[in-house]
């Protein structure tokens, strides 16, 4: 399948966000641009959500819009889970469980791709990660001291959370930018 050009994510966000209650809210256009990214190449098994989350999660923030079907389910592995967990442990409580929920496991199977996670996640750029993060999971993002890309700082996180060695995320070895993320010869490990 063609990849899509940006302006029909861009299209399919804004119909999204316009069924919304509060349509420019930062979380409704997050959320437009999360489900677009994946809806428009006929992905959404990428998001990580079951069909039962994905109804949820349509009736909460575009409602009257109906959801489409997912043609597979989200693909889980020891990864996702641990990730998703992780996250979870560091949810904003002041924010809805379900949207946190979700977008944990958005992040985390967004991390089994192999590009930069903004991309990965259909986000404009890295500081659309960080906004998310900040909000969603506050303390976590300031922890990424040495501002190491996204999807390394939270593998990297999540292994030491679980006293295991650092290790690059499931996604990571396709991309362009890897050599320059994990050198050659640095001591590495491949998640199970």
């Amino acid at each position: 399948m063609p990849c899509p050009a940006a302006t029909d994510v861009q299209v399919r966000a804004h119909s999204l966000a316009a069924r919304a209650t509060v349509p420019d809210a930062f979380d409704t256009r997050l959320f437009a641009q999360l489900v677009a990214a994946r809806e428009v190449r006929g992905e959404l098994h990428w998001l990580g959500l079951d069909d039962t989350r994905l109804r949820a999660l349509y009736a909460r923030r575009f409602p009257g819009e109906p959801p489409p079907s997912l043609t597979m389910p989200p693909r889980e592995t020891g990864f996702t889970l641990g990730l998703h967990r992780h996250l979870i442990a560091h949810r904003n409580p002041a924010l809805s469980a379900d949207d946190a929920d979700d977008l944990a496991r958005i992040i985390a199977h967004a991390c089994l791709r192999p590009d930069h996670l903004w991309k990965d996640l259909g986000l404009a750029g890295r500081e659309d990660v960080t906004q998310a993060l900040q909000r969603y999971f506050p303390g976590l993002p300031e922890r990424n001291t040495t501002h190491m890309r996204w999807k390394k700082f939270l593998a990297y996180d999540l292994a030491a959370a679980r006293g295991e060695a650092p290790a690059p995320a499931p996604g990571c070895p396709g991309c362009e930018a890897y050599r320059g993320c994990f050198p050659q010869g640095s001591d590495i490990r491949r998640w199970a």
